[in-house]
């Protein structure tokens, strides 16, 4: 009974720590996407997706403040349906809202957009070319708040020093051997 409860103890022991290890390995990642766009002025890209921040709760409970979303981005002449959800630009900040109406004026593709938690319509409308992408289909959780920090100069800082100092530390300090206890029989 013993033997299984160390061995269950230990199971359970490695499992957190190969956890622990990929969400840091995760974080890390994301910080080194995040600060080398900040660094370069591009847009933050994860395996071809586009990552943005969402900094309203006008589309919950699909997405909420300060989550991550994923976008696609929109390719030259692309077009949208009803029910789409979009990313746009207006007066340089993006919205991402769902397409409740399509239609041309004056030979240009508009949409009309809604945030799924908004009692009314939008008052604007959005020009297709305004559109920079498409919801994915990822939204990762609360993950938007420790990016939208790393964006700023103390929490680009802040997010560079403590990984460095958790690899010092990890460096410098290594579990010990167990040595198994001694039993003396007679």
């Amino acid at each position: 009974m013993k033997g299984e409860s160390f061995i269950l103890l230990s199971l359970a022991k490695w499992t957190l720590r190969l956890i622990g290890n990929l969400l840091f390995l995760l974080i890390c990642v994301l910080l080194f996407i995040m600060l080398f766009a900040r660094f370069t002025g591009n847009e933050p890209n994860l395996f071809g997706y586009q990552v943005k921040t969402v900094l309203s709760g006008s589309m919950e409970p699909l997405f909420k403040t300060g989550s991550v979303i994923a976008i696609n981005r929109t390719e030259e002449n692309q077009t949208y349906q009803t029910g789409d959800i979009i990313t746009f630009k207006l007066d340089e900040i993006l919205i991402t809202h769902r397409i409740v109406e399509t239609s041309l004026k004056d030979g240009a593709i508009t949409y009309k957009t809604k945030g799924d938690n908004n009692d009314a319509i939008d008052r604007w409308e959005v020009p297709a070319h305004h559109v920079v992408g498409e919801y994915a289909g990822v939204t990762i959780p609360y993950l938007g708040y420790v990016l939208h920090t790393a964006q700023t100069k103390a929490g680009a800082a802040l997010l560079m020093i403590i990984p460095g100092i958790i690899l010092l530390f990890s460096a410098f300090v290594q579990p010990g051997e167990r040595k198994p206890k001694e039993v003396y029989t007679q």
